[in-house]
């Protein structure tokens, strides 16, 4: 049986896992990684890998190949990890250098687009060859499939649709420099900035922390649906935001499917929220409908990363 290892790295953790190519986490570690650059990246890749061969190992003798799903911008083809922002810019041939320590072919990859990847392989790619896939978590990314090809881009940045404004007007300038982006208002961190903006118009029982660490969105979900002022406010912003977000590109590729991951959108009431915000008309094409995605959310960078090794 042939395996693959993927790895998903994350602004907070490091998830490192052994899977088939049938889509199955064989077996699994996370690695807390913390803020880094792309050189500091690579040392908490390395002593991750180390500790995992050492106190994992593989189910079957070495996997087949290697994937890794990172922040920013990746050339997939040179393999090399252009930048991570425009202000951490320090390209680095990751998959050759990865590649000669372990002498497992390595290859690398945006974390949105290998999530597009996973998709394609294990989820709605084995009925549509025409979708979009639309990760909201910490931040907001797109990855777009048209006639059964990913849109990459001539400089490997398509798909940052978070950096779209979408008809919410609130005075939010977003870390790009416009104001009011799809990414300010409704992924995590623009739930959270948005919290600290409004918490003085509105009435609110939200914990709203102040050493760093981000408003929960569970929290501001439970107490919209008691009625809190504020959490209604942020949730409403938030759906109608997201729901323009998904008519654009509905506009922009015409997909017969659009697919909503990650955590802001995996709770069941923020996505009927949405869906009571669809234009029927826009929607007409979308045979398939706009779902959540089958894959798990936890471990959809995970199973990307493979599908990245695996090359499908």
């Amino acid at each position: 049986m042939d395996t693959y290892l993927g790895l998903d790295l994350g602004g907070t953790k490091l998830l490192i896992g052994e899977i088939d190519e049938h889509g199955n986490i064989l077996r699994y570690k996370k690695y807390a990684s913390g803020y880094f650059n792309q050189r500091a990246a690579f040392g908490i890749i390395k002593d991750s890998l180390d500790d995992y061969i050492k106190t994992v190992g593989w189910t079957n003798g070495k996997p087949e190949g290697m994937g890794i799903g990172l922040i920013g911008r990746v050339d997939p083809n040179a393999g090399v990890w252009l930048q991570i922002d425009p202000s951490h810019t320090e390209p680095i041939d990751l998959a050759d250098e990865i590649t000669g320590i372990y002498g497992i072919p390595c290859r690398i990859d945006n974390d949105v687009k290998s999530a597009t990847r996973a998709e394609r392989v294990w989820g709605v790619g084995q009925y549509s060859k025409d979708f979009v896939y639309i990760n909201i978590g910490t931040g907001i990314a797109v990855g777009t499939v048209v006639n059964g090809r990913q849109i990459r881009g001539s400089h490997f940045n398509a798909g940052e649709a978070g950096h779209m404004r979408v008809g919410v007007n609130l005075g939010i300038k977003c870390s790009c420099g416009r104001y009011d982006c799809v990414e300010a208002i409704a992924s995590g961190s623009g739930i959270d900035r948005c919290a600290r903006e409004f918490k003085s118009r509105y009435t609110t029982s939200l914990n709203i922390p102040e050493d760093g660490t981000r408003v929960d969105v569970r929290d501001v979900y439970k107490l919209c649906q008691e009625g809190d002022k504020l959490c209604k406010f942020l949730t409403d912003n938030a759906a109608a935001a997201i729901a323009n977000l998904i008519m654009n590109m509905v506009r922009i590729t015409d997909p017969d499917t659009v697919v909503l991951g990650g955590g802001i959108v995996s709770d069941g009431f923020m996505y009927q929220k949405i869906q009571s915000q669809l234009n029927k008309n826009t929607m007409r094409f979308v045979t398939n409908g706009v779902v959540l995605t089958k894959l798990n959310p936890e471990f959809i960078g995970l199973l990307g990363a493979a599908a990245v090794a695996m090359n499908k």
